[in-house]
């Protein structure tokens, strides 16, 4: 069953109003006719099963057959602070991340960084990024489209992060794996949880500092090194697997 979103003012008491871009999608790309069905999420949790009414040449109409309030989220919000990685590892980290449940990604300009971006180019990126995550979570089919945020700097990312409830950075040379799991399955549903990830070079003993000044839960994943790209999936899938009720 296709899966896309409605903004809140499009959804009504028995329909719902698709337009925009996702008309086009629907009618010259999916070929979809009346009578089909479709789920459409709010944004805010919460899905819809309809099916499709009415077709028009800038708009279509579903009409609501089930409301579903539970929807398909991780109940607890992750966040991943992914240090700039190279080339476009980025665009594979968002949309796997998504399809782990994360609930926003925030892109992280650390000392070690090898991508480099000024302010135009960044509002590039993060434009694209975030048309990967709707992409991804309509693929996935989640509830809400997990928010790309603008580029930080590492002082301005801990400082974010303060307000969550756990904040967990995976270094290469923490030991104790039994740490980390006692960490992991501390974790209750509700809770807040930060993710920082490193890029290629790793962290900058600074960064270290900061984290440390932060009460961040320094980690291991284990004794084998990790890619940038992979280790915030490794964490993710955990987490998921953990969580997932």
């Amino acid at each position: 069953m296709y899966h896309f979103f409605a903004r809140q003012e499009n959804i009504y008491d028995d329909h719902i109003l698709i337009d925009g871009a996702d008309v086009n999608h629907l009618k010259n790309v999916l070929r979809i006719k009346c009578g089909e069905k479709i789920i459409l999420s709010s944004g805010d949790n919460v899905d819809y099963y309809c099916t499709i009414s009415e077709i028009n040449d800038d708009s279509v109409i579903a009409s609501i057959d089930e409301t579903d309030t539970r929807g398909r989220e991780l109940p607890s919000r992750i966040y991943l602070f992914q240090g700039l990685p190279k080339g476009d590892k980025m665009e594979l980290i968002i949309q796997k991340a998504v399809e782990l449940g994360a609930y926003g990604i925030i892109p992280v300009a650390m000392k070690r960084s090898v991508m480099k971006l000024d302010s135009k180019k960044a509002e590039s990126k993060v434009k694209r990024w975030n048309a990967i995550s709707e992409s991804a979570a309509k693929q996935s089919k989640r509830s809400i489209i997990p928010a790309v945020h603008d580029v930080m700097t590492f002082a301005q990312a801990a400082e974010y992060a303060k307000t969550l409830d756990m904040v967990l950075l995976p270094y290469e040379c923490a030991d104790g794996m039994q740490a980390t799991k006692d960490k992991l399955s501390s974790i209750k549903p509700g809770s807040s949880i930060g993710i920082f990830i490193g890029p290629e070079g790793g962290f900058d003993g600074s960064e270290l500092t900061i984290a440390h000044d932060a009460g961040f839960d320094v980690i291991t994943l284990g004794r084998r090194i990790l890619r940038t790209e992979t280790a915030g999936m490794m964490l993710l899938s955990v987490l998921m697997y953990q969580l997932e009720d």
